[in-house]
C-alpha cells in the first residue's frame, strides 16, 4: 500500500463537526451515472459553491484517472493509475466519506513500465467507474483486466483473459445482471461484448460485434432495461446500438448508424424508448422502440435530432424532457416522445462529463470544473455558475444531498454548510 503519504485532505472546520459525529450516508451510488444508471439523484444538492463555501472536504487523489467515485454506506471507492519507476499500478481506494479519510489502497493490476498502449490526452488508465453490488466491489480498466474485491480490501478473484487492441485506452463500465458482470471490449479490430461470472471472474459468454464502420473502437457502458418482461443489455458501438440477452448474450435487434464510432454516451430509458447518441464525427440523438427483433433500422426509430449531439456526455431524461449537452457546450431540452426540441442555448466551455439531476435542477459540469446550473423546464434558465478552476472530464456522483466531483488531482465533496 501507498500510504496517508499520497493523500492529504483539506476539511473546512464549519463541516467538521458533522464528520465528528461520524454520520453515514443515507442513500448509495453504486455505478457509473448512480442506481438507476441514467444519472438521477434522491432528493437536493448544493445550488451554489467556490473553492471554500460549501467544500466539506477536497483530498488530493494520487496518480491519475476519469472514473467517478461509488458509495455506500460509509465507503467511498475510486480507482486511479498511478506510474511508477518500473510500472504502471492500478489501484483502488477506499475512502470514509463523511471525512475524505484513507482507510485504505489496494494495487490491482500492475503493468510493466512502457507496456501500457498509449491513451488518448482526454482519456486515462482507470477511466471506467467501478460497481458496487452488496459486499462486493468490481473494478474494471478495460484491455488491463476487472477483478473483484470485498470491502476491505481483500482482491476475491482477477482476469485478464480477454485481450484485445485498445485505441486511446479504456472507457467503457461494466453492468451486472443476476450473476453476469458485462462490459464492452471495442478494440481497433474484432469488437466484442462479454460476460464474465461474479463469483469466479470466469468468462460466460463472449458476443463479437459486426458492423460496417470502419472504426471498431468505442468506450460505452451498456444499460439494463426490461421490455415486456424480458431483460435487455443495450450497449452501443461503432456502426449500431445493439440489444443483447444477458443470458448468452444473444443480439435481440439493433439499429445501425452507419459509421458512427468511438460512442462514449451510455444509454438512457423511459417512456417506452430508448435514447441513445450515436458517436463521432457527427453524433446524432435517436430515439428508438426496443421492442423489435433482427435489424429494425427502418422500423423501430421513433426520432432523430442532428443538431446539439454530444459524442462525450450522456443524455438525461426527466420526465417527459430529454435533456442533451453537447461537448462543446451546447444544451437542448427536447421533448421525449417527438423530438420537438424545446430549447437550445449555449452553457460556454467544453464537456466530457454527464449530467445530473436532483430536486427541479439538472447540474452540467464542463472540462474546466464550473458547473452549470438549470432549472429543469420548458424554459432555459441558468440557477448558478460554481467554478473550481481545475480541470475534470469526470462525471460527478451524489448521495445524501452531497456532490463528489473529481478534478485531475483532486476529489472535492460539496456539501451545504450549515444548512446554508
Amino acid at each position: 500500500m501507498f500510504g496517508s503519504r499520497f493523500l492529504s485532505v483539506f476539511i473546512p472546520t464549519v463541516l467538521s463537526a458533522k464528520a465528528a459525529l461520524g454520520a453515514s450516508l443515507a442513500s448509495d451510488w453504486p455505478e457509473f451515472r448512480g442506481s438507476t444508471g441514467q444519472g438521477m439523484v434522491s432528493g437536493n444538492l448544493p445550488l451554489e459553491w467556490t473553492t471554500s463555501r460549501n467544500v466539506a472536504w477536497k483530498i488530493t487523489v494520487p496518480g491519475q484517472g476519469w472514473s467517478s467515485p461509488v458509495l455506500s454506506g460509509e465507503r467511498l471507492f475510486l480507482t486511479t493509475a498511478v506510474k511508477e519507476s518500473a510500472k504502471l499500478s492500478l489501484r483502488v481506494l477506499a475512502l470514509d466519506p463523511e471525512t475524505g479519510r484513507q482507510i485504505w489502497d489496494v494495487e490491482v493490476f500492475a503493468v510493466e513500465a512502457g507496456k501500457a498502449p498509449g491513451i488518448h490526452t482526454k482519456n486515462s488508465n482507470a477511466s471506467p467507474t467501478p460497481l458496487l453490488a452488496g459486499d462486493r466491489l468490481y473494478v474494471h480498466f478495460g484491455h488491463h483486466g476487472t477483478a473483484c474485491l470485498d470491502k476491505s480490501g481483500k482482491i476475491l478473484w482477477r482476469s485478464d483473459v480477454l485481450k484485445y487492441p485498445p485505441v486511446h485506452g479504456n472507457g467503457g463500465s461494466p453492468v451486472l445482471v443476476g450473476s453476469a458482470l458485462i462490459f464492452s471490449c471495442d478494440g481497433a479490430t474484432n469488437p466484442f461484448v462479454a460476460a464474465l461470472d461474479k463469483h469466479s471472474g470466469k468468462v460466460l459468454w463472449k458476443t463479437a460485434r459486426e458492423t460496417s464502420a470502419k472504426k471498431k473502437f468505442s468506450f460505452s457502458t451498456p444499460l439494463v432495461i426490461s421490455v415486456n418482461g424480458q431483460t435487455q443489455i443495450i450497449s452501443p458501438g461503432s456502426g449500431a446500438v445493439c440489444a443483447y440477452d444477458p443470458a448468452d448474450g444473444h443480439e435481440i435487434w439493433r439499429v445501425r448508424y452507419g459509421e458512427g464510432y468511438s460512442v462514449v454516451p451510455r444509454p438512457v430509458f423511459g417512456a417506452g424508448l430508448l435514447f441513445i447518441s450515436s458517436g463521432f464525427d457527427r453524433p446524432v440523438v435517436m430515439a428508438i422502440r426496443p421492442d423489435g427483433h433482427g435489424d429494425v433500422t427502418d422500423t423501430h426509430v421513433a426520432w432523430s435530432l442532428s443538431k446539439g449531439g454530444p459524442s462525450t456526455p450522456s443524455l438525461l431524461l426527466v420526465g417527459e424532457d430529454l435533456y442533451v449537452v453537447s461537448d462543446g457546450g451546447i444544451a437542448s431540452c427536447v421533448e421525449a416522445k417527438t423530438g420537438r426540441v424545446r430549447w437550445q442555448e449555449r452553457l460556454g466551455g467544453n464537456y466530457s462529463a454527464s449530467p445530473i439531476h436532483a430536486g427541479g435542477r439538472v447540474y452540467c459540469t464542463n472540462e474546466e470544473g464550473t458547473t452549470v446550473v438549470l432549472k429543469a423546464g420548458a424554459k432555459f434558465e441558468i440557477l448558478a455558475t460554481n467554478a473550481l478552476g481545475e480541470r475534470t472530464l469526470a462525471s460527478p456522483a451524489a448521495a445524501d444531498g452531497a456532490l463528489f466531483i473529481r478534478t485531475e488531482n483532486h476529489l472535492f465533496k460539496i456539501a451545504k454548510a450549515n444548512g446554508s
